[in-house]
């Protein structure tokens, strides 16, 4: 495996049910406060829980940016606008040229629910879409990665990727290889994924949507949550970030198993694979990590088989999924649950699990269920998405 540059996470931002912006996740982080609810999203002939972003509809883009108004864009200006993180970009962009930074994005659905409202619109007598519908800077998948190049205003190299659950987690090695290849010299990885009618019933469909708040690896677990959230990373070449508090990337490792379309391998076979390869390219022994960020979606057969990859692998580190804070928040929870591990580092803590109470007996793992201070230095943060699509993050305190 080819060892993955060490690149400085120089600035990050994000948002999830649980607020907007850093302080707002690390609190609720630290609290064990959930931010999942009854879903009120569109009218559900079925009962769930869900982690929904409050005000969206009430934030619509205008002026230049008009073109690209939708709910997942719409998501995507609050995230960049959090924390000062606009101002570290365009720190960047005069520093090294917004022709040397890349913005390379993740999301599963982009903005589908448009194209969703624009069907219900059809002119009766034709079938016609309504002329206001704008497919290109909406719902293509490409159009997140377009938004947030023009909104940052960048002109590096930019694409999306669109592999499920692990698309955020993928761009990081993506942007890993980019800068390597001199492609560029920083980049903006992320990306964003928000509710429609097509996930909401399509998990339904599957039998995978709890009626309840989900609860990763719990004896009775009974499914998923589905949240909101989006969530970008400035990484940039590690010499030209330094001290203890900037967390870099360490590792990237990538599988593809191909298992079954929606299942993973019981034995978790592609997610080992995924984990001893990012520990590869770090340079580094299982011992060295010091919690592991399940990607622990609180279905039966996901949380078997990721503990048994993690157990297998690692002992008894100590692990526990964030997913009841915020669901499953999809295509983005990659780059969400990267900034998680990262605020883990900087501050010390160890994350719980909210909803879960007795963990499987069947399991092996050394799942923490209520969150706890602790020196953390390094952290591994996986995603598994449908199709076997895997990608593991070794994240790290920097020197």
């Amino acid at each position: 495996m080819t060892q993955t540059p060490s690149l400085a996470m120089s600035d990050f931002s994000l948002v999830t049910s649980l607020g907007a912006g850093r302080a707002a996740n690390l609190a609720a982080l630290r609290q064990g406060r959930s931010g999942l609810a009854p879903c009120r999203f569109e009218t559900l002939p079925f009962q769930t829980y869900a982690g929904e972003i409050a005000g969206l509809d009430a934030t619509p883009l205008e002026g230049p940016f008009a073109g690209f108004d939708c709910r997942n864009n719409r998501l995507v200006a609050l995230a960049l606008r959090q924390d000062c993180f606009m101002e570290t970009v365009a720190e960047a962009r005069e520093r090294l040229g917004a022709g040397r930074i890349g913005v390379f994005a993740g999301t599963s659905t982009s903005g589908l629910l448009q194209s969703e409202i624009a069907y219900r619109h059809r002119e009766p007598a034709d079938g016609s879409l309504p002329p206001g519908f704008d497919y290109a800077r909406t719902h293509n998948v490409y159009a997140l990665a377009r938004f947030v190049r023009a909104f940052l205003g960048l002109a590096g190299p930019a694409f999306a990727v669109s592999t499920a659950c692990a698309a955020t987690s993928k761009v990081f090695g993506t942007a890993a290889r980019m800068i390597s290849a001199g492609l560029c010299d920083a980049a903006i990885v992320g990306g964003a994924d928000t509710f429609c009618a097509t996930t909401l019933f399509g998990f339904n469909a599957l039998g995978l949507m709890a009626e309840e708040p989900c609860r990763p690896f719990d004896a009775d677990r009974r499914g998923i949550s589905i949240g909101e959230a989006a969530g970008f990373v400035l990484l940039e070449r590690a010499d030209l970030r330094h001290g203890a508090e900037t967390v870099h990337l360490l590792g990237v490792g990538e599988s593809s198993d191909a298992y079954h379309m929606s299942s993973p391998h019981p034995e978790g076979i592609g997610a080992r694979r995924a984990m001893a390869q990012a520990l590869d390219a770090a340079r580094l022994e299982p011992a060295a990590i010091d919690y592991i960020n399940l990607h622990g979606t609180a279905t039966q057969v996901g949380d078997a088989a990721e503990d048994c990859a993690v157990s297998s692998l690692f002992g008894g580190i100590p692990c526990s999924s964030t997913k009841g804070f915020t669901g499953h928040t999809l295509g983005a929870s990659g780059v969400v649950e990267a900034i998680f591990s990262a605020l883990a580092i900087q501050h010390g803590f160890l994350p719980g699990s909210p909803h879960t109470s007795v963990v499987d007996p069947g399991f092996k793992s050394r799942y923490v269920l209520e969150g706890v201070p602790a020196r953390i230095d390094r952290v591994m943060s996986n995603s598994f998405g449908f199709g076997g699509v895997n990608c593991s993050l070794v994240l790290g305190r920097g020197a």
